[in-house]
């Protein structure tokens, strides 16, 4: 299904909850083949207002597999065990509630289609019932506490009341989500639903040319007496602000600032910001696209006869980095040229963790004076400043000295490859010197095993550019490859 298809069916199915028909307003939804997340939750709402709680736990529970983030979902799913009478899972719900909060006193669901305001004081207020009626009173008693930090005037009466209740050991009624109130559909996408007569009606036009006979379509005349004879020449193209792109990959919006588009579309850059965002025009409209997801297009003002508009390019997403047999492609993260690293019959590939990544060739078994003179080599800093070992850690068994069985280090690189991490003292004194590290600009989740996943706003600290367009790096103790134009460097005094 469509994008679009999506978007009219959701429209209808909120158009028909707001006339009070909410059995039709089900059947619309449960026909959409491939909700979002937003879609499940209305979904839920609606087997909740129906009783039907075996229903809306599933709805829930797609909802937050789609977007583990929405805390609405969370505290939603929290409501529907309450009444299961299961009060563990509730209270866990209630938990993931809050913490999607991340110390806001509120969350305002306004920019994504819900009127609705989800309050870290009721969350904390159910969390306390959930406690209450798992027989934890002392806890409910510290949750509603906690709740009074986060009060707005509005809540006061409830935790006040819900406060004197526990310390009667009285239970308490919970907060409840007005599920009548759905996500909805961004306005303006809905409004490009509407059909439109881009012709117009039709004119008559008179002409000033005495004796023009003509009748049809042809390309303007010059309207003078003493014009030229010749025919004007068409003209293929007009002056538009922005400079054009062609759309190579298609954009689904999340927010209310950005643009739908899908490949083929011709849009007009305006602007391109730092965080490689861009600014366009497309059909009269503006918004936000990734930079990324565009291509410049050339166009010629001169039109040429019996000439027919080409076809677009087909164009596939870029290709994912790939590590060939025999070679081990290293891009060092301080700047430096790093060569790639050959592997022959006659070689072992030793690929060096340090504050950037590179790799040294060395024979097979070979002792550990080799293996560290070709290391110091490399990083050009004498030999007693260096410190190897078989992991990160470097402590106890892990590290390599003179003294150390290199059989048994060896015997790690059965298809004679092995990584070795190294530091040298200036590194074991205090956090690396030109260790750089990366702001990110966009959430970004893959399921492939290598990749790096991470939120807006964490910080990545870089360990090697694999090419152009992919990044190495490690966050939240996690080690992966992520697209480069996803973060941005943060500036050496900021760090």
């Amino acid at each position: 299904m469509s994008f679009v298809d999506t978007l009219r069916q959701w429209d209808e199915a909120v158009t028909c909850v707001d006339r009070q028909d909410l059995l039709e307003a089900l059947r619309i939804f449960l026909s959409i083949q491939e909700p979002n997340s937003k879609i499940y939750f209305d979904i839920g709402c609606l087997h909740l207002l129906n009783q039907d709680l075996e229903a809306a736990e599933k709805a829930f529970d797609c909802s937050i597999r789609k977007d583990e983030h929405l805390a609405v979902a969370f505290f939603q799913r929290g409501i529907t065990f309450y009444k299961k009478k299961r009060y563990e899972e509730s209270l866990g719900d209630f938990q993931h509630a809050l913490k999607a909060l991340r110390g806001n006193q509120l969350i305002d669901y306004k920019a994504l289609g819900l009127r609705y305001k989800l309050y870290a004081c009721e969350v904390l207020h159910n969390m306390a019932l959930a406690e209450a009626q798992l027989g934890n009173w002392e806890k409910a008693q510290e949750n509603l506490v906690k709740a009074l930090n986060y009060k707005t005037e509005v809540k006061l009466s409830v935790i006040d009341r819900a406060l004197q209740s526990t310390l009667k050991q009285k239970l308490f009624k919970p907060v409840e989500f007005p599920s009548k109130v759905l996500f909805k559909p961004n306005k303006h996408y809905v409004a490009e639903l509407e059909k439109k007569d881009y012709l117009g009606k039709a004119k008559v036009v008179a002409s000033v040319v005495p004796q023009d006979d003509f009748s049809g379509f042809a390309p303007l005349q010059p309207q003078v007496e003493d014009g030229p004879t010749c025919q004007k020449e068409p003209e293929v193209l007009r002056a538009l602000e922005g400079e054009p792109h062609t759309v190579l990959f298609e954009f689904v919006p999340e927010t209310s600032d950005e643009l739908a588009v899908v490949p083929g579309n011709v849009v007009f850059v305006l602007h391109k910001g730092a965080d490689n965002w861009a600014s366009v025009i497309f059909n009269e409209r503006r918004g936000l696209v990734p930079y990324n997801y565009l291509e410049r297009l050339e166009m010629s003002l001169a039109s040429k006869q019996n000439e027919g508009i080409p076809t677009l390019p087909s164009r596939v997403p870029p290709t994912r980095p790939e590590r060939k047999q025999g070679l081990t492609p290293i891009d060092c993260s301080n700047g430096d040229t790093c060569q790639d690293a050959q592997h022959t019959d006659n070689s072992c590939i030793v690929k060096v963790r340090f504050k950037f990544n590179f790799a040294v060739s060395v024979p097979p078994g070979s002792p550990y004076a080799i293996l560290l003179e070709k290391i110091s080599k490399k990083l050009n800093v004498s030999s007693r400043a260096i410190t190897l070992s078989i992991t990160s850690q470097a402590n106890g068994q892990n590290v390599i000295s003179a003294n150390t069985e290199m059989e048994s280090v060896w015997s790690h690189a059965p298809d004679r490859r092995i990584t070795l991490w190294c530091n040298t003292k200036e590194q074991t004194s205090g956090k690396p010197q030109n260790e750089i590290h990366l702001m990110a600009l966009h959430t970004y989740e893959s399921p492939n095993p290598e990749d790096l996943n991470f939120h807006k706003g964490d910080t990545i600290t870089l360990l090697s550019r694999v090419n152009q367009d992919w990044l190495e790096g490690q966050c939240n103790g996690n080690t992966g490859i992520f697209p480069a134009s996803f973060v941005q460097e943060i500036p050496v005094n900021e760090q």
